[in-house]
């Protein structure tokens, strides 16, 4: 590396609003942010979960392919023949 072109790289604090601080290293020697892993809800486990299976049967009886409706009248057909 050459000298004298790269930013300092010390140790610094990150602070979290819920009061949360992580040292780390970085080229700022103070970082606040507004969510931590410590009060952010997909990691402390009150994230709320989607009825993402409601949503999918919808879209299938909307516009899924009517797999069990096409063989029914080919069965009939055969049969009136027969």
């Amino acid at each position: 590396m050459k000298e004298g072109i790269h930013p300092k790289y010390d140790a610094s604090r990150i602070v979290c609003s819920c009061g949360n601080i992580v040292e780390t290293r970085s080229t700022k020697n103070e970082i606040h942010v507004e969510i931590c892993s410590a009060c952010h809800p997909f990691y402390t486990g009150k994230q709320k979960l989607m009825d993402v299976a409601g949503r999918v049967d919808r879209f299938n009886r909307r516009y899924g392919k009517k797999a069990a409706a096409a063989p029914a009248p080919a069965a009939d057909a055969e049969q009136s023949q027969s």
